[in-house]
């Protein structure tokens, strides 16, 4: 079990000192530092720490906003260090995950990336009613099928000279697509025996 530090400033010209001096309080024993903007996804020294930590370690911060700017990026950060059992430490907002209010402050976190997450999702409805309202959003186009082929393919998988997977690569087709085209078929041609597997 060890305790990690993380140090990130946005700039070249910004001094890490005053949080090295907070890493050195934790008495850490790695610390991984960068000068790189927050709002900047790709931050190579935060993928090494996640990569490094592990079930058990601390990793100490002088603010939550040294880990992300978004709060996407942010939610989802803690999710993986979460998910890793690795406990937060935050000087700043003073979170300690170990703790029964850490603890909320996590249950806290989760729940504001689920709602997140549904808003997105309602975010992406309410934009195709409207598009479909202004006549601007027509849905997947259907997968256009070549019934002579599928007719002469569906014969020779009945005869067991061909596999289902065989008749799905050879037409282009996901499993779900390719049962319900063999349901159409068979229901067009009054053909009632069981599908083969």
């Amino acid at each position: 079990m060890s305790k990690i530090g993380y140090i990130r400033v946005s700039t070249e010209h910004q001094e890490t000192a005053r949080q090295q001096e907070i890493m050195d309080s934790y008495q850490v024993d790695r610390i991984f530092s960068e000068k790189v903007s927050g709002a900047n996804a790709d931050r190579p020294q935060l993928r090494a720490m996640l990569d490094y930590v592990r079930e058990g370690d601390t990793l100490c911060i002088e603010s939550i906003s040294r880990l992300g700017r978004s709060t996407k990026d942010l939610l989802s950060i803690i999710e993986t260090l979460t998910e890793k059992g690795v406990t937060l430490v935050s000087h700043k907002e003073n979170i300690d995950t170990d703790t029964p209010s850490g603890k909320f402050m996590l249950t806290v976190f989760a729940a504001l990336s689920q709602l997140e997450r549904e808003q997105l999702k309602q975010r992406q409805r309410e934009g195709i009613e409207i598009a479909k309202a202004q006549g601007k959003y027509t849905g997947r186009k259907p997968i256009e099928i070549d019934w002579t082929k599928f007719g002469q393919l569906y014969g020779e998988w009945k005869s067991k000279n061909i596999t289902g997977r065989d008749f799905m690569r050879r037409m282009g087709l996901s499993a779900n697509t390719f049962y319900r085209r063999v349901r159409e078929y068979e229901a067009e041609h009054g053909i009632t025996e069981p599908v083969p597997a």
